[in-house]
């Protein structure tokens, strides 16, 4: 008998990515080997064989305009099996469907609101097209409430009478390295183990189908491919791919590197062995305060700052002298469950106060029992590094308050916790990120200045820090608006960030009166 190959998996990462049995799969790496062709082919090999109707997948994007190389490059492998599949294109309906009752969607969905148009129905195959454009796992982590299936081989015996194995359960997404939601991927699929490393997570749930209580294994990887894999490739387009001259797209997309910073709006400038320093005792001359961005379902991020006066102070036994206006971050209490991301912990706004009350006398150096809510966020302080802490700028939003009651920081000042109302001019967002930037760039310029020191004022964060760290530097641009952050991504420290950079006291500008 003749068979005819309609297409084969390239050897490696592609031929990995249509065996794995893992239940969720990240096919990433560098452009070009070809991870949208498998992504439609591990859909099309369950197809004919006997699931019908109930074999149902779905692939997302973030935008309707996105979907269209997913559709030409399925029109082309589809097509060429000449089995009667037939793709419908309406303002309502792009999908494909085969006489045997299969079906395969194309829809765009960028947030966990997008859940709800789906939500009660059956997709034993989910697919995320290029997922770091996710800007956080809201809808992702949403869908696997539909991934599932009521097939039952007993009840769906072939002709000749025997059965299916049980519908396989899968979520396979592909992606680069490099987008607004580079980090929760980063987290989720590389960070805990090697690629082709199979992460297992076991739990004990109730099993219906035996009315027992058993341990079920989940399991999921991140496959790792390479442009090299593709022999299809034009030389040509690897030369273009060479020649990008931003190094952080470079390293995602020639590499497949996930040590970039996604385009970030300060990772131009920012050194984390330059502006990351160890912890000192804050001199008492010097100012120390917060600022404050509020979040309920999103996180709210508190942080202290202390504020050089431009006097010589000791640090680590040398004596240093810092321009007046230069921040130093020294703590940082987040609400956000340190298992998550970009999630709030929907904490009431008098916990917060309390937390925030707490911090502020520990970093005093005043002994007092630690209130619950503290730990049900990441909060990262010194005991004693500072003599006291004055009020700072919040978010001026916890100033509104409708008729006949408080507003949020009339609440807080209740409990001893007051703010002052940050600046949220217009072109205030704008004016933030560049003076931020010559912050960074001023503690650059200080490590090969003659004296060491900064000549402007300087920025510097303390290493205990690392909530921050770890999300400021990664901060992508708005693609719209590339002199500001993308608001889509985690930048809620950002702001806290933004509002005291816009709060130093500033030296005031000198005037040369010129007489004629």
């Amino acid at each position: 008998m003749n068979i005819k190959v309609v297409w084969k998996p390239l050897p490696g990462s592609q031929c990995l990515a249509l065996s794995c049995p893992c239940d969720e799969i990240l096919y990433e790496g560098t452009r070009g080997p070809g991870k949208t062709a498998a992504q439609l082919a591990r859909f099309r090999s369950k197809v004919g064989l006997g699931y019908g109707s109930f074999w149902r997948g779905v692939i997302f994007d973030t935008e309707y305009k996105d979907l269209a190389d997913l559709i030409v490059q399925s029109k082309r492998l589809f097509n060429a099996f000449n089995d009667g599949a037939k793709f419908l294109s309406s303002a309502t309906e792009l999908k494909w469907v085969w006489p045997t009752g299969e079906e395969l969607l194309f829809r765009h969905g960028k947030s966990e609101d997008d859940y709800w148009g789906y939500h009660g129905q059956e997709f034993p195959f989910i697919g995320f097209n290029e997922l770091t454009k996710q800007k956080d796992d809201g809808l992702y982590m949403a869908m696997f409430s539909c991934m599932r299936s009521s097939f039952r081989p007993q009840d769906h015996p072939l002709p000749d009478g025997s059965l299916l194995p049980s519908i396989p359960l899968e979520m396979f997404s592909t992606t680069n390295p490099y987008g607004v939601g580079h980090a929760w991927v980063k987290r989720r699929f590389i960070a805990p183990a090697q690629r082709g490393v199979v992460q297992r997570h076991t739990q004990t749930v109730f099993n219906p189908q035996t009315e027992l209580e058993e341990d079920i294994t989940l399991t999921c990887v991140a496959i790792h491919g390479s442009w090299r894999e593709n022999p299809y490739l034009d030389p040509k387009y690897i030369a273009m791919l060479m020649a990008i001259k931003d190094p952080n797209k470079k390293k995602a997309w020639v590499d497949g590197s996930w040590d970039v910073t996604s385009g970030g709006r300060f990772d131009h400038l920012w050194n984390e062995s330059i502006h990351v320093v160890e912890p000192f005792v804050i001199p008492p001359t010097w100012r120390v305060d917060r600022s404050h961005d509020w979040g309920e379902s999103k996180p709210f991020a508190n942080l202290w700052w202390a504020e050089s006066n431009g006097r010589e102070v000791e640090v680590a036994g040398q004596t240093r002298k810092f321009p007046r206006g230069t921040l130093f971050l020294i703590g940082e209490w987040y609400g956000c469950h340190p298992d998550e991301l970009n999630k709030g912990l929907n904490m009431p706004s008098l916990e917060v106060a309390n937390g925030v009350k707490w911090i502020d006398r520990r970093m005093s150096g005043r002994e007092c029992i630690q209130p619950e809510c503290v730990s049900k966020g990441v909060a990262n302080i010194i005991p004693g590094t500072c003599s006291r802490v004055e009020a700072g700028p919040a978010d001026s939003s916890i100033f509104n308050t409708g008729d006949n009651e408080l507003s949020i920081g009339q609440k807080m000042k209740t409990k001893g916790v007051q703010w002052t109302s940050s600046n949220k001019k217009p072109g205030s967002r704008i004016n933030g990120a560049s003076l931020f930037c010559d912050m960074l760039d001023a503690s650059v310029k200080a490590k090969d200045s003659e004296s060491g020191m900064p000549e402007e004022p300087a920025f510097y964060v303390f290493n205990h820090c690392r909530g921050w760290i770890s999300r400021i530097p990664i901060l992508p641009r708005d693609t719209k608006n590339p002199d500001d952050v993308n608001t889509d991504a985690e930048d809620h420290d950002w702001d806290a960030t933004r509002y005291r950079v816009l709060a130093i006291t500033r030296a005031p500008t000198r005037v040369t009166e010129l007489r004629l």
